[in-house]
């Protein structure tokens, strides 16, 4: 994960300190890239602590197609609805985007439901009425060598129903001569301190789960950026991060996964980070 850093390390130096939508205020650049071979670990951020539960719930979130952040509380914390009667206790990365984005659009918003509009699980299960994954999926199978082998959450006739329009726009996925799976994620907006190690590590994730699916090896992950950019407030934790020095990547350890239609059956805590090691956590309140 050093190129990550180093990423850090150069918008530091080299960025624009701009006035940005959330007020907070963000130094950063335009274009970059990071590749990571996902046979030499999974690339979990060890500089910091990474969010594990959190990324896997969100990815099976997204590929249920659920627009209610109650339901991915649901996954997060392996509660019934009526057991999540905290909203304190169990608030995900999404709570805030409801009660505030996904209200002000006028969904339903209480403690059992909250809806943020047709967002990124959406687009990829009911794409006016398209199942992406499935098609996806099934023209992986068939034609692995297509060039068409996309995911798309854009949705341009949709965007201003959503809480929030996509950060991770789109990803292309890739079959190599030697039966691997690889995807390359364009992302139009990064927030590189707390967003970006998040990102790598779900569709890292997603990979592996298409690649079970597909009996397929992985291959590598591509990470390409338009703005890539920290947030004001998260400087001083930035400098930090890429003062420590990196530590051996972790292995995932998952179920076989056979088939798209079983993800719900999933549970967070059977995918798993082995050997994970990493410096302390380090945190910054996220821009909303």
């Amino acid at each position: 994960m050093q190129q990550y850093l180093d990423l850090l390390e150069e918008i530091l130096i080299n960025g624009e300190t701009k006035d940005d939508r959330t007020g907070v205020g963000t130094i950063g650049i335009f274009g970059a890239q990071l590749k990571f071979n996902l046979n030499e670990g999974f690339p979990a951020v060890t500089t910091k602590k990474l969010a594990w539960k959190g990324v896997v719930s969100e990815l099976l979130w997204f590929l249920e197609g659920s627009d209610d952040e109650r339901r991915l509380a649901e996954i997060r914390y392996n509660k019934t609805r009526s057991e999540l009667d905290d909203l304190d206790k169990y608030k995900t990365i999404w709570t805030d985007n409801a009660d505030n984005q996904g209200k002000a659009l006028g969904y339903q918003n209480d403690n059992l439901v909250k809806k943020l509009g047709p967002v990124y699980g959406v687009q990829w299960r009911s794409w006016n009425g398209i199942d992406q994954v499935k098609d996806l999926l099934s023209n992986l199978q068939t034609n692995p060598h297509s060039r068409r082998h996309i995911l798309n959450a854009w949705n341009v006739s949709e965007i201003e129903r959503m809480a929030l329009p996509p950060c991770h726009v789109m990803s292309q996925f890739y079959v190599g001569e030697d039966g691997s799976l690889s995807c390359h994620m364009y992302q139009r907006s990064a927030d590189m301190f707390l967003g970006v190690p998040f990102n790598i590590a779900s569709y890292a994730l997603l990979t592996h789960i298409f690649a079970s699916i597909l009996d397929l090896k992985v291959g590598a992950f591509v990470h390409s950026f338009g703005d890539c950019h920290i947030y004001l407030n998260a400087i001083e934790q930035v400098k930090e991060q890429i003062s420590r020095k990196p530590l051996k990547l972790p292995e995932l350890v998952m179920p076989k996964i056979y088939s798209i239609d079983n993800i719900a059956e999933l549970r967070v805590s059977e995918f798993k980070l082995q050997g994970y090691e990493h410096h302390p956590p380090l945190k910054a309140k996220m821009a909303v």
